[in-house]
């Protein structure tokens, strides 16, 4: 049944839409929500991260569930539970002040979404308003079958979905299938809501305290001390961000969104719901700079799996359990304001060779934790046999652009070798060293520009702020002077006001073409530490991480001159990189922990 028509629309707006910068994050692993300030569910896919939707106000579609205040008059705020995706949303009206803590329940189950949602009178009578409206599919599915059981939960379907509602007693049933509600709480007192969507017929009890109790557990348990890190409550909030973008299936995802705009109206809106191998090995490598952890396991492992299935024809992204993603497709919505309506995801069909060489820098930091198990180091191995087969090909590179002999990949490639050389890994060690030395020699050769930087590509002479991280993670010597002369070019002409972008656009402006991208800002921090400039490295760090959301995520971009997000939300890589410099600028790397976040 295809329920959605244009009054969803309008129901949609309704509620928003709002800046990027106002969204919150509540995540299980397997899916993620997006919170709004009026407390509604403005996204979020069931059962995993790249099906189709339930709740699609974000993009102008249909589905709904909110639980907020009666009184629209009022501000919002907010914060999370220190280390966790536990979110307490916060409104003052007139008269009242009203809290609600909100998380997806973990452990997640892949086939189970259970959301819980505990309302708290803080000051004053709370009068709550509950909406809840399921349209599975992207809205194409309606609810349908809405009923009331003996056990005093409801009951209702979205196509193939099943779903279960705890903690209403007498809601109303709108013509369009919808449940609304109107909850009042004296002062200190709370109420419990449980929201449960499956893929086939529960009837577990839906006990919110006991469902709280296991979700803190696991929480605990997921995030490390960080207390000797450069900013240790920052820190601790990505680990909350790669833990809860990270399945089961060990794949995490590169966003929990699609199709939101990196620059209104220009196309460049695309679907971030999958697993890219360069992501992953981002964050398992900053894990592994703090650290042994669960996350590093789980990076090697997934990335582990691809190599060794694909070899040579490994796809730059999975879905989380491994699958390609799907090609790109339309969705019936409107699409967020200057995005699109997309899903799907053309790049898994592109060769990216720097795939390789971010593997293989990975393997080599789970070798010094001694987590490299024989199945690493034989996908270490096919890692780099593909390298060798296939470095001196075109490729679409870190960028995703058309096929070139980007500078980039080729420099990742070395620095991967390198790493996987020192560890002495297979008796093949000294083959990837000589590799190494080849790639280096043909990539100086064609790429160093005669002013002794680095180009972006064989026949681009600018330069690309992507090639500090494999600079400052060993492809040159720290001495070498290509790399102080990179930074330099990187600074003189990527940067405004403190902050970096990837490259020129043409002849357009900085800022013009696209937003600040916050993965080279930790990059530029990453290089400047590699050179022995601690002070710098610190300025661009703390500048960089001032550019988030008032929930502390990050998205792609930053429009430096309006002060916005752009881009898809959380993103990973971005997290990952916060993580990493956080980790190497901290106490246990020759200095005190920052003062603040």
């Amino acid at each position: 049944m295809n329920a959605f028509d244009g009054t969803d629309h309008a129901k949609a707006a309704a509620g928003g839409p709002w800046v990027l910068r106002d969204y919150a994050l509540i995540a299980d692993g397997e899916r993620g929500a997006l919170l709004d300030p009026r407390g509604g569910i403005a996204w979020l896919c069931a059962p995993t991260w790249h099906s189709g939707a339930v709740f699609s106000g974000l993009m102008g579609g249909p589905g709904r569930f909110r639980v907020g205040p009666a009184d629209h008059w009022n501000v919002w705020g907010g914060y999370y539970e220190d280390g966790t995706l536990i979110r307490v949303s916060r409104w003052v009206t007139t008269d009242t002040v009203i809290s609600c803590r909100e998380a997806l329940a973990a452990p997640a189950d892949t086939g189970r979404v259970v959301l819980v949602r505990q309302v708290r009178a803080e000051r004053g009578e709370a009068v709550v308003d509950v909406d809840l409206d399921v349209r599975a599919d992207y809205g194409r599915q309606a609810m349908t079958g809405v009923h009331r059981r003996e056990d005093g939960l409801w009951r209702a379907q979205s196509g193939p979905l099943h779903l279960r509602l705890a903690g209403v007693d007498n809601p109303h049933v709108d013509d369009d299938g919808g449940l609304t509600a109107r909850l009042r709480l004296p002062e200190g007192e709370t109420h419990d809501l449980v929201l449960e969507i499956a893929t086939e017929p529960q009837d577990a009890p839906l006990l919110p305290r006991a469902l709280w109790d296991a979700t803190e557990r696991w929480w605990r348990t997921a995030v490390p001390d960080c207390s000797g890190t450069a900013a240790p409550r920052d820190t601790r909030m990505t680990y909350a961000v790669l833990n809860g973008l990270t399945s089961t299936h060990d794949g995490m995802v590169a966003a929990a969104t699609t199709a939101l705009p990196e620059r209104a109206d220009t196309g460049r809106n695309y679907d971030y719901r999958y697993a890219w191998i360069r992501d992953q090995c981002y964050a398992g490598i900053a894990v592994a700079t703090h650290g042994p952890h669960r996350l590093l396991d789980r990076a090697v492992g997934f990335v582990a799996d691809r190599i060794l299935e694909d070899g040579p024809r490994l796809r730059p992204a999975y879905t989380v359990d491994g699958r390609p993603p799907p090609a790109e497709h339309s969705l019936p919505f409107i699409g967020y304001p200057g995005g699109g309506d997309r899903a799907g995801n053309r790049a898994g069909r592109q060769f990216q060779l720097d795939a390789y060489g971010e593997a293989l820098q990975l393997f080599a930091a789970a070798a010094r934790h001694d987590a490299l198990d024989a199945r690493g180091v034989k996908a270490a191995r096919r890692a780099a046999e593909a390298v060798a087969e296939s470095w001196e090909e075109p490729e679409a590179g870190l960028w995703e652009l058309e096929e070139r002999w980007w500078t980039h990949s080729r420099l990742s490639c070395v620095a991967g070798l390198r790493a996987l050389e020192q560890q002495n890994l297979t008796r093949a060690s000294g083959d990837w060293a000589r590799l190494a030395d080849r790639i280096m020699d043909a990539t100086r050769a064609r790429c160093l520009h005669p002013d002794g930087y680095w180009q972006r590509a064989a026949d681009d002479p600018g330069p690309d702020a992507a090639l500090l991280l494999p600079l400052a993670r060993g492809a040159v010597p720290r001495t070498d002077p290509s790399l102080a002369r990179t930074c330099s070019e990187v600074l003189h002409r990527l940067t405004e006001d403190g902050y970096v972008y990837r490259f020129h656009h043409g002849d357009e402006p900085l800022g013009d073409a696209e937003g600040a991208f916050l993965l080279c800002g930790f990059m530029m921090a990453l290089a400047s530490q590699a050179l022995g400039r601690r002070e710098e490295a610190l300025r661009w760090f703390e500048r960089t991480r001032s550019a988030c959301g008032s929930a502390g995520l990050f998205a792609e971009e930053y429009d430096v001159r309006q002060r916005q997000l752009r881009g898809n939300l959380p993103q990973g890589f971005v997290h990952a990189l916060l993580l990493e410099c956080s980790a190497r600028f901290g106490g246990g790397q020759g200095g005190p922990a920052l003062e603040g976040r």
